[in-house]
């Protein structure tokens, strides 16, 4: 055949041969059409014009994968109930995009909005006043005041005064000043001026926070007068502590008006605190600004010449965080993660506590702290397990100003509880016979507005009311309400309306006499399949392993896992022990016995099912991030001949490697140590720590390894750094076992920008199709 009269040779995408190039195009269409379902991140009710009803606004996001960043929209809708205890939505016809927007606040009465759009270089942070139907005010702060607004739900802190006038907020301190050089040496002073003869040198090297705060200045506090613009440094705050999740106190007659915060000190280091509440924190009081009414209204003014200190109000605690005041002012709630402090472990069963406030402004840092939800050690089957991962809202009370309604885990579902801060009272008020997901958005007076969903249904938007008021009934009724953010498209409805899943209680199997009773219970896992045999008796089954270890996988809806389902996998969502949800005895097991204890655990559970006849020993998958990417290369190396194809996102493959390089080493010793790794943790890690770090490593297993696996690594990851999945995926290469390595430059631990995202779910999927089908 003559080569010079063919046609051009078709170039294929790097990774990708020819056999494959149709399966990504085809999975390609529907994970797109499954990335494009919107989420409801936020809610809040405004009282309606006419007294009748109310308006609800929510913030919804979607992917946006062409520029690789979110969409944030608002939607409308106005609230009605009828005689029969009905409700009815009328939606705007469209959402609003909120273009470059950071954060918005709502002020107490709902008059008006805060809108902040941080910059995304050296220009001023932006500050908006919006009014019913125009922005009233609008201000520049520049970065010699501050950097930007912490919107990141764990320091961020927004909180507008009783009056309006002022707003307390959380945002990176200003630049340190560098040292300046010429052609002739240092120069004296500092300069903010840009000379073409000059440059800024380095300066000192300052600590951050961790995985995700990389390139974060210190989080301060400052209060913006909104009548003038004048934004000002909270004064009398020490430099070491970093602040986060400020409220203005209750404000007291002829007295001085007071900030309560939550404060983080960073001890020797800074070590990472993204998802870590083992990092000891305080409540703090501190005295707001002096404010004198002027013609043109109140005016800040400088109290920098007081000497008046910092309270802590906590500090016989080891963890508070969360603060709200009661509507009445009379008292102050917070959560507790002292379990996680004391312990060692970076999440475990949280506590709710309340503090009594001086009605006369007076305050003392021997405040009595009551226990209101002490932490559960062993629940009782079916019982209340303890709070974990809760979330406040910014107002979650009730009218009788002692009942909050809070998100927490009950297993392996999200649910909403009642919590009555006097009593201590705890009540599960999402529906108990739903094994969906459930969480609140905002309160509509004594009503909940919630969305729910499941691995088999996208997020729906739910309103809750009490069903007998006048009887103190604690039954609770729940209305699903239509709405325009249920909508996804044709197919993948179909698609999700062929599923079905159900948690399943595992029995433990060859249980020690020397574990506690929490510990021996059985745990949980979600199992997610077909309603009907697709082609095969049995489908391929992808094992899911979450990270933390002590996080957990929830009945909710995940769009990626949505997809694989979609594609003919059943899944099995392992919650082994040691994740949230189970009381803290179970948690606590897990400390000292990675690698053994939670590898066992997944075993038993596969076991399960393929017992239960819902899987082919022939046909199992496993996939996992972070410590579930540990698990997972755990797993290949420890039962060789289990798993057809794995995939691991930024997996925990080398201990002894991770020590010296993750922005959590104490994470390390803990988990591979126990509780008495908190003590023995150093920065200088001995050959004995090294060699007991190597055994309880994947990659002490490495050598029996035959699975083919996919690695997805985040370059810029703090928290597992790239270098620890990349000295494992060659160790595969080096023995002959097929590897793929996608690394993705601009990616931190979680790989969640949206093109990042996308691309590695749409392999995953194909990987998975090419070992399994």
């Amino acid at each position: 055949m003559d080569g010079s009269k063919a046609g051009p040779l078709k170039e294929l995408p790097l990774g990708i041969d020819a056999t494959t190039e149709e399966e990504y195009a085809s999975q390609s269409r529907l994970l797109q059409e499954f990335t494009s379902i919107s989420s409801i991140d936020k809610a809040w009710i405004f009282k309606s014009d006419s007294g009748i009803g109310s308006q609800a606004m929510f913030s919804i996001s979607q992917p946006n994968l062409l520029a690789n960043k979110g969409k944030k929209f608002i939607l409308s809708s106005h609230i009605s109930r009828g005689s029969n205890n009905s409700v009815n939505f009328q939606w705007a016809p469209f959402p609003i995009e909120m273009t470059g927007v950071s954060v918005i606040v709502p002020s107490p009465s709902g008059a008006k909005l805060l809108v902040v759009r941080n910059p995304e270089n050296e220009s001023p942070c932006q500050f908006e006043i919006w009014g019913r139907a125009q922005v009233e005010k609008e201000f520049h702060i520049p970065q010699s005041v501050h950097g930007s607004v912490y919107a990141d739900g764990w320091f961020q802190g927004i909180s507008w005064n009783s009056d309006e006038t002022l707003i307390a907020y959380v945002a990176e301190e200003p630049s340190p000043s560098k040292p300046t050089f010429t052609g002739q040496g240092y120069k004296k002073g500092s300069s903010t001026e840009k000379d073409f003869g000059n440059w800024k040198g380095q300066g000192d090297w300052k600590e951050e926070w961790g995985e995700t705060y990389a390139g974060k200045r210190q989080p301060a506090l400052f209060v913006i007068n909104i009548n003038s613009g004048e934004a000002q440094a909270v004064k009398g705050i020490e430099k070491s502590l970093s602040v986060g999740q400020v409220v203005w106190a209750p404000p007291v007659r002829g007295s001085h008006q007071y900030l309560v915060f939550v404060g983080w000190s960073e001890g020797t280091r800074k070590l990472g605190i993204k998802y870590c509440f083992n990092r000891p924190c305080a409540l703090y009081a501190v005295r707001a600004p002096n404010f004198e009414s002027e013609a043109d209204g109140p005016e800040l003014k400088d109290n920098s010449t007081e000497d008046v200190p910092v309270i802590n109000l906590t500090q016989s605690i080891s963890s508070a965080f969360y603060p709200r005041f009661s509507p009445d002012g009379k008292f102050l709630s917070f959560l507790s993660a002292r379990s996680s402090v004391d312990s060692g472990a970076h999440s475990a069963t949280d506590s709710l506590h309340r503090i009594d406030w001086p009605i006369d402004g007076l305050l003392s840092s021997s405040a009595k702290i009551v226990d209101v939800v002490p932490v559960v050690m062993c629940a009782e089957d079916g019982s209340f397990p303890g709070l974990y991962w809760s979330s406040f809202l910014s107002n979650p009370w009730l009218s009788d100003g002692c009942t909050m309604i809070i998100t927490s885990i009950w297993g392996s579902c999200q649910v909403i509880l009642s919590v009555n801060v006097l009593s201590g009272e705890v009540i599960r008020i999402s529906p108990t016979d739903s094994n969906s997901s459930w969480s609140v958005l905002t309160l509509d007076g004594n009503n909940i507005v919630a969305v729910s969903s499941s691995p088999v249904d996208v997020p729906h938007i739910n309103y809750g009311y009490l069903v007998d008021k006048e009887s103190k009934s604690t039954a609770w009724s729940w209305q699903n309400v239509p709405s325009p953010t249920n909508e996804c498209s044709e197919k993948v409805k179909s698609l999700l309306s062929s599923l079905q899943f159900s948690i399943m209680k595992i029995p433990l199997r060859d249980v020690s006499d020397s574990v506690t009773k929490g510990a021996a219970k059985p745990f949980e896992a979600i199992f997610v399949s077909s309603k009907t045999k697709r082609n095969d008796p049995f489908d391929p089954l992808i094992v899911i392993l979450h990270g933390g270890p002590h996080a957990v996988s929830l009945s909710s809806f995940s769009k990626s896992l949505g997809f694989l389902s979609s594609i003919g996998f059943n899944l099995l969502l392992v919650n082994y022990r040691g994740s949230l949800g189970f009381g803290e005895e179970a948690l606590q097991s897990l400390l000292g016995k990675v690698g053994s204890q939670d590898v066992n655990d997944v075993l038993v559970a596969i076991d399960h099912v393929i017992d239960l006849g819902l899987a082919s020993p022939s046909k199992l998958a496993v996939l996992g991030g972070s410590h579930g990417g540990f698990l997972t290369t755990h797993l290949i190396g420890q039962a060789p001949d289990k798993f057809v194809a794995a995939v691991a996102r930024n997996p925990v493959c080398n201990l002894t490697l991770m020590v010296g390089t993750t922005d959590i080493p104490d994470w390390v010793y803990v988990e591979a140590y126990g509780s008495e790794g908190k003590n023995s943790f150093t920065d200088a890690p001995s050959a004995e720590h090294l060699t007991l770090f190597q055994s309880k490593s994947p990659i002490a297993h490495v050598s029996k390894v035959k699975t083919p696996t996919l690695f997805l690594l985040g370059a810029q990851d703090l928290r597992v750094p790239v270098s620890t999945g990349l000295q494992y995926a060659r160790a595969l290469k080096e023995k002959g076992v097929p590897v793929k390595v996608i690394v993705f430059p601009n990616d931190t631990h979680a790989i969640e920008r949206p093109q990042s995202d996308f691309e590695s779910f749409l392999n995953i999927g194909v990987w998975f199709k090419k070992y399994l089908s």
